[in-house]
């Protein structure tokens, strides 16, 4: 089964003005585009985005804990092992983007789409995801410890290795997904929807052996 569900695009307002990201006392960016350009050694907590869009933006070295991210669009960024965690993101979208190992544990997420991005190793454990969608992304090894999904849908992605313990996969359709093993605990598969061959890794969970 298909998500059913409607994901809420980020509400960008044309004419968007162009800005250079530099630290100010209140840490809050609205309606404004930043492309083309890194940013780096920055540490700041509760920093606000709202209706802005990253282009070509580097992230290196970069700790932004309980971010607010509100209507945000990240395009053909580099957010490899940032640090977003306990944030709250809310029609966000990253697209064509490499999120490599990106922190997004204990973080709230709603409306959020990822598409077509490089998401291994990313961490969302103890995170709370409702209408999220994964599409076309790499998600080896990514961790889902203790996740809280509502309305989550994974479409052709990688999987391999990914953990899902303590995460209950109840109505999760996993059938256009590709793993050869993840890791799951076996009262949280029941309502989980998997093709034959993935029914297989799964009934070796229980110890059978298949002949």
């Amino acid at each position: 089964m298909a998500n059913t569900f409607k994901i809420q695009q980020p509400k960008i307002p044309e004419g968007l003005t162009q800005e250079r990201f530099q630290p100010m006392e209140e840490p809050y960016y609205e309606m404004c585009i930043i492309s083309d350009c890194s940013i780096m050694s920055e540490e700041i907590h509760r920093i606000r985005f709202e209706q802005v869009i990253f282009k070509n933006v580097t992230f290196i070295d970069v700790s932004f804990k309980n971010i607010d991210l509100t209507d945000v669009i990240f395009e053909h960024c580099d957010l490899s092992n940032i640090d977003f965690s306990d944030g709250s993101i809310h029609r966000v979208e990253f697209k064509d983007s490499k999120i490599l190992g990106l922190n997004l544990s204990g973080a709230s997420l709603g409306n959020v789409l990822f598409k077509n991005c490089n998401s291994n190793m990313i961490s969302f454990g103890n995170a709370k995801l409702k209408q999220v969608l994964f599409d076309t992304c790499l998600l080896r090894h990514a961790d889902f410890y203790e996740s809280n999904f509502n309305k989550t849908a994974f479409k052709e992605c990688d999987l391999n290795e990914a953990n899902f313990e303590q995460t209950p996969l109840k109505g999760i359709d996993l059938t256009t997904c590709s793993f050869e093993q993840i890791n799951v605990s076996i009262r949280d598969i029941a309502g989980c929807e998997v093709t034959e061959h993935q029914a297989l890794g799964f009934a070796r969970l229980l110890g059978l052996i298949i002949k």
